[in-house]
């Protein structure tokens, strides 16, 4: 995947509230650059890409497309701490956080986006929504099994395996399938195409180029 660092131009914020780069305005509920008006003369301050997904968020005009984060139901403690981390800046930065609903790596990622504030949704699969971990806000029953991976996968628009096996492996697989970006941490399946992190806040930083599709910037 092509790299954000000098792909796009500089983020400027308004005063108005809008977040404008090379003569575009970003509409955040569509998730797409369009001409900047003729007023929006590029007065503000410089932001960076996670700053200004989260002054989108912040606003209430960012559409909530979840961000998931996959990973074992027998995770180490060390996955479910970062998984906590991630789940608990996801929710800081105001995005809706996704995950299996389950334990391990999941119930740890709901934990962390829970007591930040966040909103959660865990795609179940069993039959019924109370299986669900204590942290899952919005519990979405599948009885799909195995199959709601497929589910996960495609209602996300960025996902994170910490760590995880054949289960996580078919999720991020999926993901890629599906044009969503994967990222990985703490040994997570290799997958061709998936991004390897070693921070929460390198994480952070894919993830809003995601969002603000800056990862596929095109001068025309």
């Amino acid at each position: 995947m092509p790299s954000s660092a000098a792909a796009h131009p500089p983020l400027t914020w308004t005063e108005g509230g809008a977040l404008l780069a090379g003569g575009r305005s970003f509409d955040p509920w569509a998730l797409s650059w369009r001409p900047a008006a003729a007023t929006a003369d590029g007065a503000g301050r410089a932001v960076t890409p996670v700053e200004a997904l989260g002054l989108l968020a912040g606003g209430g005009t960012l559409r909530r497309v979840p961000v998931g984060i996959i990973g074992p139901k027998a995770a180490s403690p060390e996955q479910e701490q970062v998984a906590e981390a991630l789940g608990r800046a996801f929710a800081k930065l105001g995005l809706t956080v996704l995950t299996g609903g389950r334990k391990g790596v999941m119930e740890a990622a709901s934990r962390g986006a829970f007591t930040a504030g966040g909103v959660t949704i865990g795609i179940i699969p069993d039959g019924e929504w109370d299986t669900a971990n204590p942290y899952v806000t919005i519990p979405l029953a599948t009885g799909l099994g195995p199959a709601r991976n497929a589910i996960v996968a495609r209602a996300c628009e960025a996902l994170v395996a910490v760590g995880g096996e054949y289960g996580t492996l078919s999720e991020m697989a999926f993901g890629m399938h599906f044009d969503r970006k994967v990222l990985a941490m703490l040994n997570a399946p290799v997958v061709p195409g998936v991004i390897v992190c070693a921070s929460v806040e390198e994480v952070l930083g894919h993830v809003a180029t995601r969002f603000l599709r800056l990862d596929a910037w095109s001068a025309d």
